[in-house]
């Protein structure tokens, strides 16, 4: 079984920086694409920053030159550095990942819990 577990949201003002963590743990073999997702009220759930095969990374529009995503190999985590937010970032963050836990597996999706980023005006 493989778990995503998130930390580091939080409340800040707005122009402020708040730094995510993402760390899969259980049987992985490989990690094939993780990142991060936000969900805000009402809203559906949008890619914020990932990696995907290949090490390329993606970006929403609405965070390129404000976020930056990077990971721990060695430590299968991720990291959302979210610097100059705006209250429209405020949302519940998920970490998100396709795993194939043993060779011969399947890949999976796994999602975290999600944490909270709130945006203060």
């Amino acid at each position: 079984q493989v778990q995503l577990v998130e930390s580091g949201g939080g409340l800040v003002q707005a122009g402020g920086s708040l730094r995510l963590s993402c760390a899969a743990s259980g049987t992985i073999h490989r990690i094939k694409a993780m990142g991060w997702y936000r969900q805000a009220p009402g809203k559906q759930r949008e890619l914020v920053a990932g990696f995907t095969s290949g090490d390329s990374t993606n970006y929403a529009d609405s965070v390129k030159s404000r976020f930056t995503i990077s990971r721990d190999n060695a430590k299968n985590t991720v990291y959302l550095q979210m610097n100059s937010l705006k209250p429209e970032d405020t949302a519940v963050y998920y970490c998100g990942a396709t795993i194939k836990s043993r060779p011969w597996s399947p890949d999976r999706d796994y999602w975290g819990q999600g944490t909270q980023v709130t945006v203060s005006s």
